[in-house]
């Protein structure tokens, strides 16, 4: 009696994560551009959390069992960084300082700054998303601790370049896998032998 071997593939769910990070983060950046005021602020509360936070989560759980621990850690925490975001505009805005404020958008760009160095091996693409993520958070929060204008809308500005490069690397996933061809590059990482030399 022949047992015949059955293969499952599981779904990328790195398109879906980038591409609720990306609606989100494009949404909140235009207020810090200054495009849009804080009367906006209530669609990106509720996009950040069904699209950013919940299914950026969901991408996060769907990375576990492929082993993939970068994409489990950065989904999960992006998907809970959105979730926190609104609970602190909701419920505590106005009572918390801006220098402390100042703090939790720095702390946000240091684990994004040390996922960023995990990134050197992965595709250019996603190593860009990373170095302007980081950037961008240093940027707000700076702009928290000195009261600058200038340094929040430079802020949001990162933070639009960043969505712009998180559709990109969404995209690329999708319609590659769809088409089995690169479509759009994504800058595949090189990989070198032990005895390699790496200049």
């Amino acid at each position: 009696m022949s047992t015949a071997s059955v293969q499952m593939k599981l779904a990328n769910p790195a398109p879906l994560g980038l591409a609720g990070f990306a609606l989100s983060t494009w949404l909140l950046s235009m207020i810090n551009a200054g495009w849009f005021s804080g009367d906006s602020m209530g669609l990106v509360l509720a996009c950040a959390l069904a699209y950013g936070g919940t299914a950026q989560a969901i991408a996060g759980v769907m990375e576990l069992p492929r082993g993939n621990t970068f994409g489990a850690t950065a989904f999960l925490s992006y998907g809970a960084f959105w979730w926190s975001l609104v609970l602190f505009i909701v419920f505590f805005h106005g009572k918390v300082p801006a220098g402390f404020v100042g703090w939790y958008l720095f702390l946000w760009g240091f684990f994004t700054f040390y996922m960023w160095l995990a990134t050197f091996r992965s595709p250019r693409a996603l190593q860009f998303i990373f170095l302007a993520l980081w950037i961008t958070f240093l940027l707000l929060a700076g702009g928290e601790w000195t009261g600058s204008v200038a340094l929040r809308m430079a802020g949001g500005y990162g933070g639009l370049l960043t969505a712009v490069l998180a559709f990109y690397l969404s995209a690329a996933d999708v319609i590659n896998e769809v088409y089995e061809r690169t479509v759009f590059p994504i800058g595949e990482a090189r990989t070198f032998s032990r005895h390699a030399v790496i200049l």
